[in-house]
């Protein structure tokens, strides 16, 4: 069995056009720094934003999309405001407090929080406490993730386009994203994470 480990930020948002983006920032993994998207339209239609093939490879081994699409993926940071931008996809957000989870999450040791026996611990309780989301489960090709989160931000705006289209303004990720076994949470947020996946 093998273990890739993940270390960075996921970003969830909903828009009133029914969008919903999920950005996984990492900063340590074993494909080195990048920045992917995933989109899900009000539809249903599953998107992947990938940077370069390695990036689509892996990620579309673990998660399910109807369509993928190789295209450059900028991030930056100033501030509280965080801006991605692909060639269809100009995004603009900025971060707040820490929410009551996230305080929580601070007390935790990052060597125990993000430990995959910690969990199978936790997730019931996410289950429970944050709609959709989870801490857990089977990815595609019979491998095994586990999210370990170590702190959380609120986001507290947010103005997005698709092909120059305003996607309107921020709302909750409802209905839940559908690209694996568990959804972002519902309230806009960004995440810091180790995400550990175990394959065969």
């Amino acid at each position: 069995m093998g273990r890739s480990r993940f270390h960075g930020e996921i970003f969830g948002v909903g828009t009133s056009s029914g969008v919903r983006i999920v950005i996984g920032h990492w900063t340590r993994s074993p494909l080195g720094e990048f920045t992917d998207v995933m989109i899900q339209f009000s539809g249903g239609h599953r998107l992947l934003l990938a940077p370069d093939e390695d990036v689509r490879e892996f990620v579309t081994a673990t998660y399910t999309f109807d369509d993928v699409s190789l295209t450059p993926v900028g991030f930056t940071r100033v501030g509280d405001t965080v801006s991605v931008n692909t060639d269809d996809l100009r995004l603009s957000l900025r971060t707040g407090r820490s929410t009551a989870l996230g305080t929580l999450l601070a007390m935790v040791p990052s060597t125990i929080s993000t430990a995959p026996w910690f969990c199978r611990i936790s997730d019931p309780i996410a289950r429970v406490v944050l709609r959709g989301v989870r801490t857990r489960g089977s990815a595609g090709n019979d491998r095994r993730e586990y999210y370990g989160a170590k702190h959380q931000h609120r986001i507290l705006s947010a103005t997005a386009s698709w092909r120059g289209e305003d996607l309107g303004h921020l709302t909750p990720v409802t209905p839940p994203v559908t690209f694996g076994f568990g959804s972002t949470p519902a309230a806009p947020s960004v995440t810091s994470i180790t995400t550990t996946i175990d394959t065969p």
